[in-house]
């Protein structure tokens, strides 16, 4: 497929779906693993910049993945270092997240199946439900990559997930996550996590379920150099803001706590180590006495 067939082919996939295809959600079992897809099931996501016409595909990078995908059939390796992350849209097929380019050279090179894996974003009804349900008008934001999971070989971290749960949940959390997310939900926050990297929410909030750890929302996908899911992440983030007076936005080294009536804002500073929940903790309750004696005063 040519350059000039390939623009006009993405354009009028945009316009197959455009009115017709919405996000939906996965099952457990398709969710599961990896599975190879046809490449005609799977669709171009119309937000992302590999669709915009200043931006569009980059040639020279599928071409790349041509020669790398050519290459390993040679070799007999799989197709794809990585599976192309996808989402579910009714009435049929899979919308990409990550990986168009890898999909143009797959579909260029006329391969019928390649690897997907099919993951859940959060909804925008999503997170007017949990909005809706929730009683609460505080809550603490954490970024998930930076300061909630750790790397293995970091230091202080909460012990592996037991048998059978640490089968499927191998990731590893900071040390004194369950209790800072214990002390904020028993103080009326909801808790909200954040993550750059394409994962299904289903499967993050079973992680913490099976850590006995309570979370309200979780927000995934935010790439921050991708420009859909900035303008994606300002629209959750509007509705999201609406609800909450106060927020709390924890990082390795301070909390910033922040109140929409005023725009006041105040930092407590933070040692990361390993006394950093109790520290967090400590300045959590020395929040609250000095909001409950503003509010009084």
């Amino acid at each position: 497929m040519a350059k000039s067939e390939f623009d006009l082919f993405l354009q009028e996939e945009v316009q197959k779906q455009k009115g017709v295809a919405y996000p939906v959600k996965a099952g457990l079992i398709e969710r599961l693993t990896t599975k190879k897809l046809p490449c005609d099931k799977l669709h171009p996501n119309p937000q992302d910049e590999f669709m915009f016409p200043n931006v569009g595909p980059n040639y020279e990078i599928i071409s790349n993945y041509e020669k790398q995908i050519i290459n390993n059939a040679r070799t007999h390796q799989d197709v794809f270092d990585e599976p192309i992350i996808v989402e579910k849209l009714y009435p049929h097929g899979y919308m990409i997240l990550n990986g168009h380019h890898r999909w143009a050279a797959a579909k260029r090179l006329k391969l019928s199946r390649i690897p997907v894996k099919i993951i859940n974003l959060a909804l925008e009804s999503d997170v007017k439900k949990i909005l809706e349900n929730s009683r609460h008008n505080k809550r603490a934001t954490f970024d998930m990559d930076e300061v909630v999971f750790r790397a293995d070989d970091a230091p202080w971290l909460e012990k592996k997930l037991g048998f059978p749960y640490g089968i499927k949940h191998k990731k590893r959390i900071r040390l004194g996550i369950p209790a800072l997310f214990y002390h904020l939900s028993k103080n009326g926050y909801d808790i909200w996590l954040y993550s750059s990297s394409y994962e299904s929410i289903d499967d993050v909030r079973d992680y913490f379920r099976c850590s006995g750890v309570h979370v309200d929302g979780i927000i995934t996908g935010m790439a921050k150099d991708k420009k859909n899911t900035e303008s994606r992440k300002a629209g959750v983030e509007k509705l999201i803001a609406n609800k909450y007076s106060v927020t709390l936005h924890v990082d390795n080294d301070m909390i910033l706590r922040t109140e929409k009536s005023t725009g006041k804002f105040h930092e407590y500073s933070l040692d990361p180590g390993e006394n950093w929940s109790k520290e967090a903790i400590a300045a959590i309750g020395e929040m609250e006495k000095n909001g409950k004696e503003n509010a009084n005063g």
